[in-house]
This record gives structure tokens, sequence and C-alpha cells, in this order.
């Protein structure tokens, strides 16, 4: 493993796409930062990194907090400059309309979005000196498409979407690279799998029906290391399994 003298911040650093993240830029080489609510929850990722001889920090962090956002990016640079930047926070829920809350509509959007727009902000104020990064987005199939029951999910989705269209435009000039990832799937967790077996009466899916966290991980390995001639501003991710 080459060291690098560069960071990585994930925020949103799940048990599932936001680790499998962790592990594959931990494993190139890079001082990895994860953040999520229960940061105690990373001391097992972290562990688990360490021994396969490579650098992750868990931190707690309310991706809402502009102060939260701004002293977890401010660690990072600490330890070494800021490379790149997942926002990788989920916040899918589904309520039917009328039963969709303000309080709930609110939540979801500065979970989806608000957060999105502060990590990209201040991301690209510690690289734009450098004049260069990676800024990269978790969407999902609500960042294209309302379905029923996902009104507040999906308006903070595409508004997440239309964020990282207006920063690819205003900071790719500058060599910061943004891109928006469409997860269009659902992830192999032991949840989803559950709700599949519920839904199709069958517990065990074929492989290649639901997406692998790792799958999702190379993806996000691809695009950082893309050349700005070739740069790729959104990614829809499917398995073969899925109708689109």
């Amino acid at each position: 493993m080459q060291k690098r003298n560069a960071s990585v911040a994930i925020v949103g650093a799940g048990d599932f796409i936001g680790a499998a993240i962790a592990r594959r830029f931990a494993a190139e080489g890079y001082d990895v930062h994860g953040g999520r609510r229960q940061g105690d929850r990373l001391k097992g990722l972290e562990e688990e990194i360490a021994a396969g001889g490579g650098r992750f920090a868990g931190h707690t962090l309310d991706a809402r907090s502009e102060d939260g956002i701004t002293g977890f990016l401010d660690a990072v640079e600490a330890s070494s400059p800021l490379e790149a930047v997942i926002f990788n926070v989920g916040a899918n829920v589904s309520f039917p309309l009328l039963e969709t809350t303000d309080r709930v509509f609110r939540k979801v959007w500065e979970m989806a979005c608000y957060a999105g727009f502060l990590t990209g902000r201040e991301a690209a104020r510690r690289m734009l000196p450098r004049a260069r990064g990676s800024i990269f987005f978790t969407g999902a199939t609500a960042s294209m498409r309302g379905g029923s029951g996902y009104a507040a999910f999906a308006a903070a989705k595409a508004g997440l979407r239309a964020t990282a269209q207006s920063m690819a435009r205003e900071l790719g000039p500058k060599n910061i690279h943004v891109a928006h990832l469409v997860i269009d799937s659902g992830v192999d967790t032991a949840f989803v799998r559950e709700r599949f077996a519920a839904r199709s009466g069958n517990a065990d899916p074929e492989p290649g029906i639901l997406m692998e966290p790792d799958s999702i991980a190379c993806s996000y390995w691809m695009l950082h290391n893309q050349t700005r001639d070739g740069w790729t501003h959104e990614l829809d991710l499917r398995p073969y399994g899925e109708t689109w």
C-alpha cells in the first residue's frame, strides 16, 4: 500500500456504502475520516482498517450543523490535505402525503439536501486554494423522479442533484471534480433483504439483484481517478435485475 499525504472525508459514514468507500480509499493509502451521528459506532471499522494497515478515524457529526461540518473538515485538514469529500447521507423515509408533517419534510430536506450544500461549500473552501479535489454526492432513484409516498425524500434528493450540478459548473473550471451518483437499487443489507423477501416471497435473491456496497465504492474510486478532460458528472448505477 502506497501511503499518501492526503485525506478523504466521508459525511454519512454508515455501515454499508460509507464503510465500503472508507475501506477502498484506505486500501489505496489515503488518510480516511468518517463522520456520522453516532461516531462511536465507527470504532469497529477503525479497528478493521487499522488491522489491514490503513488509516481511518471516526467522528461524531451532525451533518445539518454548519459548525459541525466546519469542525469536521478542519480536523481532516489538520491530518493531511483534503483531496476528496463524499456526501453519503441517506434520509430515505416513506410517508403518505397527508401524513407527511412539516417537521418530517423539513428534517429530510435538512439531512439530504441542506447538509449536502454545507458539505460541498466547505469542501470547496478548502480545496480551491490548492486548485484540485473531488466532491461526490450519493443520490438515489428519488433524485430523478418522485415516487408515491416519497414527496419529502424526492424533494430533498432532487435538490441535492441540482446543487451538485451548479457546483460542477462553477468549480469544474477551477479543477474541482464534482459528481453525483444515482444509486438506483436496493443495497444488499439485512434490512433490504427482509423487505425484498416480504415483497417477493424470496428470502435469498440471486446474485446481482441487489447492489453490493463494494461495487458502489469501486465507482467512487474510478471517478476520483478520472482525468479532467473526461470527467463524469452524473453516474447512475443499478444491477441488471433493476427495472428502469
